[in-house]
């Protein structure tokens, strides 16, 4: 892949990835705080926020990647350390994740009750999870024929950008 479409193919992510961020995440969040009792979807909410949290790190990921490409300097250790603390931080909050599910069934006296949108709940929670993995572990995400040859041709997913970044800067 050239210069010209790495460029074109991390703006297309940058853009999906923060519009997701400070966009579609918060207006669910926002929908669901005005259609629902906070306590009726404490996990639920838990999930989102996790996921607004996670995709503002890829998305600023991808402008470093983008501004690396196009020329423009920016403080690499801040942003190391940036996402060193923020791996950290995913991972307590992944870790919580069960208490909260605790939380959700004790706000409703140990009752599972499916109004209250658990499925939906677990399912971000998850996708939260997924996204940690998707940027500090494994590549997921398989958008492109070169994604596809590698895990054909290797049979397993690729290191993350993000986690290579990462490993390569160990101080």
């Amino acid at each position: 892949m050239n210069k010209k479409d790495l460029i074109h193919r991390l703006n297309r992510t940058y853009v999906m990835e923060r519009s997701h961020a400070f966009i579609t995440f918060p207006a669910i969040t926002v929908y669901l705080l005005f259609t629902n009792s906070p306590l009726d979807i404490v996990f639920l909410l838990y999930g989102l926020i996790l996921c607004i949290f996670i995709l503002f790190q890829g998305q600023h990921y991808f402008k470093l990647k983008l501004q690396r490409l196009k020329g423009i300097t920016f403080d690499q250790n801040t942003s190391l350390s940036f996402f060193r603390k923020s791996k950290k931080l995913n991972l307590i909050f992944i870790g919580l994740i069960p208490l909260v599910f605790i939380l959700q069934i004790f706000l409703h006296n140990w009752t599972i009750k499916t109004e209250n949108m658990i499925y939906w709940a677990i399912a971000v929670n998850m996708f939260g999870v997924l996204e940690h993995i998707n940027y500090y572990n494994r590549q997921l995400m398989i958008d492109n024929s070169s994604d596809i040859n590698y895990v054909i041709k290797n049979r397993k997913l690729k290191v993350a950008s993000s986690a290579k970044d990462l490993l390569e800067n160990e101080i």
